[in-house]
């Protein structure tokens, strides 16, 4: 059975390879145990116009940054997710505006500096968290706001 989605051991050391400009063999598929489709193409096609010199999406070997996650995903996980520690910032940040939120939980918790008793009250004070710190933002101010942060 082939595996759909996911990169083998092999897949995933010919984009290393190719990411880093290590040569690599020439191989009839370059993703073996990926199903043909939009997903294989699409990499395959990326791989191509940023490793061949004259692209107008080459990028030069010591300019390549190869990035794989275990779930396919480039999200950072540990020690938090990096849009939950945004949200934390955010909190903090908009807590002169809700004098209520020190009194309120989640956001007491976050403003007191005990994030782990935030996130032990659920799914439901953590969506809370990302929707107060994300809500009311154009476009626009949210990548302001994201790129200041960073």
């Amino acid at each position: 059975m082939r595996r759909r989605g996911r990169f083998s051991r092999r897949a995933l050391a010919f984009l290393a390879a190719l990411a880093l400009g290590i040569p690599v063999s020439a191989q009839t598929d370059p993703l073996p145990s990926w199903n043909d489709g939009d997903a294989k193409s699409a990499i395959v096609k990326f791989i191509a116009d940023t490793t061949s010199a004259g692209s107008p999406g080459f990028v030069p070997p010591d300019e390549r940054i190869a990035t794989f996650d275990n779930d396919g995903t480039l999200w950072a996980e540990q020690p938090l997710y990096f849009q939950f520690l945004f949200g934390i910032d955010r909190i903090k940040a908009l807590a002169p505006k809700h004098p209520d939120w020190k009194t309120t939980e989640p956001y007491k918790s976050v403003l007191e500096g005990h994030v782990e008793k935030a996130l032990a009250q659920g799914d439901k004070a953590v969506l809370s968290i990302m929707m107060v710190s994300h809500a009311g933002l154009t476009t626009g101010e949210f990548d302001k706001i994201v790129r200041e942060w960073l």
